[in-house]
């Protein structure tokens, strides 16, 4: 599967900066659990692994809040390729939203 990464900087404490990625998979979490099968995430340190599933595709990847950054690390399914600009932009601009 192709991969995304995307960073967005931060000028956060990167504890901070972690409390409100954390808030925001939370909120992510109960706002569309509608849509996804299944949406796990394991964080060890400023370092989290997650999973989603959703009609029969799968993304996987690592979150890093980093002092002065936030990167996102994913794999996207071939279906989502055609999508990858549209979600590249979308992903920097919510985690910009949340580290602003």
């Amino acid at each position: 599967m192709p991969g995304l990464i995307v960073s967005v900087n931060h000028r956060l404490s990167q504890d901070e900066a972690l409390r409100r990625i954390l808030a925001a998979v939370a909120q992510a979490k109960t706002q569309y659990s509608d849509k996804f099968d299944d949406l796990r995430d394991s964080w060890n340190g400023y370092v989290g692994d997650f999973q989603i599933s959703a009609r029969n595709q799968q993304v996987s990847g690592t979150v890093r809040v980093n002092p002065s950054d936030v990167t996102v690390q994913t794999t996207l399914p071939f279906l989502a390729l055609v999508f990858k600009p549209m979600i590249e932009s979308g992903m920097r601009d919510e985690l910009a939203r949340i580290v602003a």
